[in-house]
């Protein structure tokens, strides 16, 4: 997508940043809008239409007047797809990969049967005569 900059309206300081669609290919391609800041960075990646890449980013959401926002900001791109995926953190996805590798099966240590905690407090109940007809605890 086009490139975006403007003035910090905080600092003054000028900036710059770049979003792109990335779309790991198979039957059911799945796409992710990413962000590059800063013009150092878009030109150090220098991310062109078609390349194979692997991009490593990281996610955060802000609130914005009532509304939540997921913004995904890439801090590393690679060209090619990196064979240490393997192991990779969510957040790190190669194009033409699955973004999320297979996990090795974990055996878990035995536990002592312990009883479960109730996940909530009982309900209180309301005092005779009092409250609504209706059966609601609130």
């Amino acid at each position: 997508m086009p490139p975006q900059s403007g003035v910090s309206a905080r600092t003054g300081n000028s900036w710059m940043s770049q979003d792109y669609v990335i779309e790991v290919p198979g039957q059911y391609p799945r796409r992710c809008v990413f962000r590059v800041f800063g013009e150092d960075r878009i030109r150090q990646f220098n991310i062109q239409n078609g390349d194979d890449l692997t991009v490593s980013f990281d996610i955060d959401a802000h609130e914005y007047q009532g509304r939540w926002f997921n913004d995904i900001r890439a801090f590393n791109v690679t060209r090619g797809q990196d064979p240490s995926m393997a192991g990779a953190p969510v957040g790190a996805a190669p194009v033409g990969a699955a973004p999320f590798p297979p996990q090795q099966p974990v055996a878990a240590a035995p536990v002592a049967a312990q009883p479960a905690a109730a996940p909530f407090p009982p309900a209180q109940e309301a005092p005779a005569g009092e409250g609504s007809a209706d059966d609601l605890p609130f």
